[in-house]
C-alpha cells in the first residue's frame, strides 16, 4: 500500500494524524505542503478523491479565506486551485491518499476511513481514544434511545425519516456514546449527543462531537445548530455561539426537536460547518 500524507507540523491533528498511521503500521510518504505546495492540478485531484469540492478542501480559520472573499462565486476551481497553490496556509489539513482515495483527516479519526484500523486501543495527544462512528439501522436504536432516557433527553422521534445516527467505539469494540444529526438543506440539527457515563470526563464527548460534526459537512450542511438546556459551556469550546430561535432556518424550527421535544428553555446554538 503507497500512503501519503499532506502534513503541518505545527498541526496537533496532523501530528495525530502521522502517529495513527504509524500505530496502524503504516509509513506514509510525508509532504509538508507548506514548504511543497501541491501544484494546482494535484490540489483538484486531492478535492476528487476526498470527494469534496475544491472550496471544501480549504480551510477559513486562521488562514486568509474570508480576506480574500473567497465564498465569492465568481472563483472558478482553477482560480481556487491556483490561490491554493500560491497560498498553501489554505489547504485543509492533514490530507491522507491511499490507492486513489483520499481523507481530510479532521479529526484524525477519519484517516481509518482510507487505511485499516488495527484492533487495539489507540490515544491522542491529549489522552482521548480514537473512536469509529458505525451508523445506526432502526432495528439498533432501542441502545440509543436507553442511553438518551438515562440522560433525560428526548426519544420519541428516533425512528421518524430523516433522521441519522452512530454508535461510537474505541478501536477496540467498546461502545462509549451516540450521536445524531436531521439534514435540512445546508443546515444541520445535531440531536442526541451522549457520553455513555463510564466513559465521561475523558475527552470522548469532544471527539464524538467532532466526528458528528464532520459528517454532517460531508452530508452537506454549511451551518450547524442545536438545542441544549446543559452543555452550553460544553458546544462554546467547539466554536458554537448562542443565537435567538427565530434566526433559525424554518424547516428546522418545524421540527419535533424543536417544536416539542425540547423545552422552550433550550438554548439554540450555532457554528458554521467547516471541519
Amino acid at each position: 500500500m503507497t500512503l501519503t500524507l499532506y502534513h503541518n507540523p505545527d498541526c496537533g491533528t496532523s501530528r495525530n494524524t502521522l502517529a495513527l498511521l504509524r500505530a496502524a503500521g503504516h509509513e506514509p510518504d510525508v509532504i509538508e505542503y507548506l514548504k511543497e505546495p501541491p501544484a494546482p492540478a494535484e490540489i483538484r485531484t486531492l478535492a476528487e478523491q476526498a470527494g469534496l469540492t475544491l472550496r471544501q478542501l480549504l480551510r477559513r480559520r486562521g488562514t486568509p479565506y474570508d480576506a480574500l472573499g473567497l465564498d465569492a462565486p465568481t472563483f472558478t476551481d482553477d482560480a481556487l486551485a491556483q490561490i491554493a497553490h500560491d497560498t498553501p496556509i489554505l489547504i485543509n489539513r492533514p490530507i491522507v491518499v491511499s490507492n486513489g482515495r483520499a481523507a481530510l483527516c479532521r479529526p484524525s479519526d477519519l484517516v481509518f476511513d482510507v487505511v485499516a484500523a488495527p484492533p487495539t486501543r489507540l490515544l491522542k495527544e491529549d489522552g482521548a481514544p480514537v473512536l469509529q462512528g458505525i451508523r445506526l439501522s432502526e432495528p439498533s436504536l432501542q441502545r440509543l434511545a436507553s442511553a438518551l432516557t438515562a440522560d433525560h433527553l428526548p426519544v420519541d422521534d428516533l425512528a421518524e425519516p430523516g433522521r441519522t445516527f452512530f454508535k461510537y467505539l474505541t478501536l477496540d469494540g467498546e461502545t462509549v456514546g451516540y450521536g445524531g444529526f436531521e439534514i435540512y438543506g445546508k443546515a444541520a440539527l445535531l440531536r442526541s449527543l451522549v457520553t455513555l457515563p463510564s466513559r465521561r470526563r475523558s475527552g470522548i464527548g469532544r471527539n464524538m462531537a467532532l466526528i458528528l460534526m464532520r459528517r454532517a459537512f460531508d452530508a452537506g450542511a454549511s451551518d450547524l445548530y442545536l438545542l441544549t438546556t446543559t452543555a452550553q459551556a460544553f458546544f462554546g469550546k467547539l466554536g458554537f455561539a448562542t443565537i435567538d430561535r427565530d434566526t433559525v432556518p424554518a424547516a428546522l424550527r418545524a421540527t419535533r426537536q424543536f417544536a416539542s421535544l425540547c423545552p422552550a428553555s433550550a438554548s439554540c446554538l450555532h457554528r458554521r460547518s467547516d471541519p
